[in-house]
């Protein structure tokens, strides 16, 4: 198979992306999302944000992640970030949808955006990091336009959103204020109310 036949097999395979729904609501609160659609606003915000990282990044490389970090679900589907039964086998998963899906590239292309995906995934350089910030901040962005919507309906505590969100402080601490002030503060009293709360 030649080179230009595995690229446009590769650009054929990625359109399932837009066909794998989300957790989360649009902004007007209508309908999910899908993951093309998250991989595309969260890039574009990378570019708007990108001098509130912690370290300097290279963007092409940040934005690149984000586009390509949810591919994987075409064979992996969505998992929902607070199912936390369904985050066990969650990275085994995914990493034998990357192999296949990446796999389907030249070799070259091949190493590059699954070593991306990798790098992704471990967190360990600037762009990693600010990339998982961006993957946090731009669903919590969402929830909170539509009130809280998807943690009221499925009972979600401020410790698991705490939890989730963890990471994104290595990424941007600018971002990570803004987002807990202004995303998850604002729901404290309501459906994000603490199980240590609760009992005292």
């Amino acid at each position: 198979m030649s080179r230009l036949q595995k690229q446009i097999d590769f650009c054929q395979e990625i359109d399932q992306e837009k066909g794998i729904e989300r957790k989360t609501l649009t902004l007007k609160g209508e309908r999910f999302e899908n993951d093309a659609e998250h991989a595309w606003h969260a890039a574009l915000m990378a570019i708007l944000l990108q001098e509130h990282a912690n370290e300097e990044i290279d963007l092409l490389k940040t934005v690149t992640m984000l586009l390509i970090h949810d591919l994987v679900e075409i064979d992996a589907g969505d998992t929902y970030a607070y199912d936390e039964k369904g985050q066990e086998n969650h990275y085994e998963k995914e990493y034998k949808a990357a192999k296949r899906i990446y796999g389907l590239l030249p070799e070259d292309q091949r190493k590059y955006l699954m070593g991306l995906w990798e790098e992704f995934e471990a967190q360990k350089t600037p762009e990693a990091r600010f990339a998982r910030t961006i993957d946090n901040f731009q669903p919590t962005m969402l929830n909170h336009a539509s009130k809280g919507e998807m943690w009221k309906r499925n009972q979600i505590k401020l410790s698991q959103v705490l939890k989730r969100n963890e990471p994104s402080k290595r990424g941007s601490q600018v971002l990570w204020d803004y987002s807990y002030q202004n995303f998850i503060e604002p729901h404290l009293n309501q459906e994000l109310e603490d199980d240590t709360k609760k009992s005292d």
